[in-house]
């Protein structure tokens, strides 16, 4: 065994005794800096790396990545990476979400497939269930993304920063282009693209009216057919 695999071996082994939870040793890596409370379940493939602490009582895995991170008690993250960035308590992340640096993760909130945040703060209880990109904002507490919500926060140039308050929906497919700020209570509609400021409590709606053209689907078979 060299060096460096005996080093290794030796954290998981100061891990167990502390109380540290492991399905399958030999699948976790931890970093000798990383401390890990006492109940929490290191399921196999969980990387631990630098300066990362997690607190007690979490479920981390299978296949988790952590680098330079601050977790708090009770969180369960599953197939997920993270990078330098501060996860509350009681926090719900992954399947297959990406948090990169800088970010914080308010306590009881749920990250889910998908998912990336870039540069942001969650308040408590926000929900980003699947297909979210969050980049540069400041969003308030017990907030509700639909899939496919993104910040468009970069123009090419400059990155731009947007404020979304506490309370807030946004429906499925909303583009939200930086600067903007969302007050609080504000409903957005599904597959908006919110280019101007939204008050407390308004409904923004941002998309072109529905048109039917009556017949247009067999006509169109049709011509095909002949060509």
């Amino acid at each position: 065994m060299n060096d460096h695999s005996a080093a290794l071996q030796a954290k998981r082994e100061e891990l167990l005794r502390s109380g540290v939870e492991m399905l399958d040793p030999a699948a976790v890596y931890v970093e000798p800096q990383v401390t890990v409370g006492r109940g929490t379940l290191l399921l196999p493939g969980t990387i631990l790396r630098g300066e990362t602490r997690v607190g007690e009582g979490c479920q981390l895995g299978p296949d988790v990545m952590l680098t330079g991170c601050q977790v708090g008690d009770g969180c369960v993250i599953n197939a997920s990476q993270c990078e330098e960035s501060v996860i509350e308590k009681d926090c719900q992340i992954g399947p297959y979400t990406h948090i990169r640096p800088h970010c914080t993760v308010g306590e009881g909130s749920k990250i889910g497939a998908f998912v990336q945040l870039k540069n942001c703060t969650l308040g408590k209880g926000t929900k980003m269930a699947h297909l979210t990109y969050v980049g540069d904002t400041d969003v308030g507490d017990g907030c509700n993304f639909g899939c496919g919500t993104i910040t468009c926060n970069y123009d090419g140039f400059h990155k731009y920063r947007s404020t979304i308050g506490s309370g807030v929906f946004v429906g499925c497919n909303t583009n939200l282009v930086s600067p903007v700020r969302v007050g609080d209570g504000a409903y957005i509609a599904a597959g908006t693209t919110v280019t101007g400021d939204v008050p407390d409590g308004a409904l923004a709606i941002g998309r072109s009216r529905q048109s039917n053209k009556e017949g247009w689907a067999a006509a169109n078979r049709e011509k095909k057919s002949k060509q």
